[in-house]
């Protein structure tokens, strides 16, 4: 019998039948996962190491059954595998969350030899899973991390260890609250979860669209405004989902193709959505999960401290790209481009934009208030955002179809709990992934610290670069888009923090947060560093272009951003200063900094009428005058540089208008 014989094809009957009650299973799971939460976050009634093992177990499930239901094709064998997956996934969880008291209290270090073998399935599981979403990349890394543990008595010199039995490892990874179960995936679990729901609620109300319509009506009042409208959207929506790739996709599946349209090369487009994409995880007034991370693996600060420390360089990254998307821009869009009122029109029409305000910005200010203001707990602020966002987002609908006589109230109101609906499961199917990557990262690092290679790493890197602070710091920012080369800014984050950070922080005595910054935006960097560039490849997907070329446009735009992470170094005050006159001084000269970097990158190809190849001389020059205004200790050479950049670009200026010729290609 044929493949086509043994399995009906998905447009057939009865596969759009299963796909139809896999999509309603989705929503059913995704529902009862955030009743959970919910559940959770009001009561707090178990303890969180417990907590973190159903958390895990509904993530699973939900991506296991998304993967289902988007599955093509009539390959049973995957099918089975996934819904074996589905199995493990939920009742290994569930048996930790029933032995939880003896397994936490009478039985630590060992497990029974039954609970080796289902503890085992359940590690594949987790590897498979990794995989799946996350590629090879990260998954060999896992693999790597387990083969280091078990054969380190194998290993000469300074990384060498004693060996950890396989019996040991699986304890560790599944049947002790450390590994999978650990204490990242129990942050997530408790911290991270509330906001994902926040956003897919804001997804299922229209809050896309309504960032979609504000970034083209600000496009229409720019030379480069359609491709602002990337930077823009992308820090709004990632300021909330907090996920590099997530954001790329979202933002770009709008951004890419009008770029495109206007008249953009498809590198170009795909290289500035991959960058901004790339900062909305640093923009307060979350953050995403790596600034819950970052709050509990630094002693004494809070999520808040995490959040102000950020503004500063948030602030300073995206300036500095969307002048750097200018220029691009400017080179290459004509004048009037594309019809900017008909793609506004393309979108959902929403409401008038003082409902629209209304609706989004009193939840936002709930946040605002409750964590940056009233400092409540994260749980509790999180809490009453989400409440906020469904009576905003329901009632004012609802109270506007019933004063109206011409709407139908009870279209309204299904149509309401649909979007709701539709918002929780949003929700559920974007932290499915994050917490399998997050449960597969804590086993790392909790491998890795049996092993003590933090310590060991610590004293090669200072070993290697001799002590001296500046080849320290190149050196580690190297290993640090190494090792995140391919993961998730979460996944990078922790295991550059646990490698990188202590060196910096034992061997130089910086502060820590000026090292978990450092090692924080140098594994955000990662995500457009090649030859893996996550970010990049989920963009040049959409745009269709050349992965390489997109990649070096967006290594263009960002060249400023790889050398923000020293002046969190040289100059610690931009994250540890608070909101004091000295970091918003010290944050304008970074910002001019990066603003020269930017120019000489981007500037006439004969700046000054000087001809090639020492045109690049002058390039060289803003590029190292932005460097030295970024990353200088001292004050007085930092203003020196800017205001010799700040008086080359005047006098360029000057000169291109008395010769005629523009100082950018495709200026005017």
């Amino acid at each position: 019998m044929s493949e086509t014989q043994s399995e009906p094809p998905v447009w057939s009957p009865l596969g759009l039948r299963r796909e139809h009650l896999l999509n309603n299973l989705v929503t059913v799971v995704a529902l009862l996962f955030w009743g959970r939460v919910l559940l959770y976050g009001l009561n707090q009634e178990v303890p969180r190491a417990k907590y973190g093992a159903v958390f895990l177990a509904g993530g699973v499930l939900i991506y296991v059954l998304d993967e289902l239901r988007d599955l093509e094709g009539t390959d049973r064998l995957e099918r089975l595998g996934l819904w074996v997956c589905a199995l493990v996934g939920v009742a290994v969880p569930a048996y930790v969350w029933l032995q939880y008291e003896i397994l936490e209290t009478q039985r630590i270090g060992y497990a029974l030899g039954y609970e080796y073998a289902i503890g085992g399935l359940f590690g594949l599981v987790v590897l498979y899973l990794t995989y799946r979403a996350f590629g090879a990349a990260f998954a060999g890394v896992v693999i790597a991390s387990v083969l280091y543990a078990y054969f380190g008595n194998l290993i000469t010199g300074l990384l060498s260890h004693g060996g950890i039995a396989a019996e040991q490892i699986i304890n560790v990874l599944t049947m002790e609250f450390d590994g999978f179960f650990g204490s990242i995936t129990q942050v997530v679990a408790v911290k991270v979860a509330l906001f994902l729901l926040y956003a897919g609620l804001m997804q299922g109300y229209g809050a896309f669209d309504l960032i979609m319509r504000l970034s083209f009506r600000t496009a229409k009042y720019l030379r480069s405004g359609v491709a602002q409208s990337a930077v823009i959207s992308s820090l709004i929506v990632g300021s909330i989902n907090g996920a590099q790739t997530a954001n790329a996709a979202m933002t770009g599946s709008f951004t890419i193709p009008l770029m495109k349209e206007s008249g953009m090369k498809a590198d170009s487009a795909g290289g500035i959505e991959a960058v901004a994409s790339s900062g909305g995880q640093i923009m307060p007034p979350v953050m995403g999960a790596a600034a819950f991370v970052m709050a509990s693996l630094i002693p004494g600060i809070g999520y808040v401290d995490v959040l102000i420390a950020g503004i500063i360089p948030a602030l300073v990254f995206y300036i500095s790209v969307a002048i750097g998307v200018h220029y691009m821009s400017i080179k290459q869009l004509p004048e009037g481009g594309v019809d900017l009122d008909q793609r506004i029109e393309d979108l959902d029409e929403g409401y008038h934009p003082v409902i629209e305000a209304i609706r989004f910005g009193v939840p936002f200010a709930v946040l605002l208030y409750t964590l940056g203001i009233a400092q409540w707990t994260v749980i509790s602020s999180a809490l009453y955002t989400c409440a906020a966002m469904v009576l905003t987002g329901t009632g004012l609908p609802i109270l506007l179809s019933v004063v109206d006589d011409d709407a139908d109230p009870i279209g309204t109101v299904r149509d309401a709990a649909n979007d709701t609906v539709s918002g929780f499961k949003f929700g559920a199917v974007a932290i499915a992934p994050i917490a399998i990557i997050i449960a597969a990262v804590n086993g790392i690092v909790d491998l890795l610290n049996a092993t003590g290679l933090p310590g060991k790493l610590s004293l090669a890197i200072v070993g290697v670069a001799g002590g001296i602070l500046l080849f320290t710091a190149i050196l580690s920012m190297v290993v640090c888009l190494i090792l995140g080369l391919g993961m998730p800014t979460v996944a990078a984050y922790t295991i550059v923090a646990l490698l990188i950070a202590p060196t910096l922080t034992g061997e130089f005595a910086l502060e820590p947060v000026a090292a978990h910054f450092f090692v924080f935006y140098a594994a955000i960097l990662s995500g457009i560093t090649p030859p893996i560039a996550i970010a990049v490849v989920v963009t040049t997907g959409i745009a269709e272009s050349n992965f390489w070329k997109t990649a070096l446009e967006a290594l263009k735009l960002g060249l400023p951003l790889f050398v923000l992470p020293f002046t969190f170094i040289y100059n610690p005050e931009i994250v540890t200063g608070g909101f004091g006159l000295t970091t918003a001084a010290s944050g304008v000269v970074v910002l001019l900094g990066a603003v020269a970097i930017t120019h000489g990158l981007n500037c006439a190809p004969r700046p000054f009428g000087v001809p090639s190849p020492l045109s690049y001389g002058v390039r060289a020059a803003y590029v190292a005058l932005g460097v030295v205004a970024m990353v200088w200790p001292s004050l007085t050479p930092r203003l020196g540089a800017v205001a010799a950049a700040i008086l080359f670009i005047a006098l360029q200026t000057q000169v291109t208008r008395d010769t005629g010729v523009s100082a950018v290609p495709g200026g005017d």
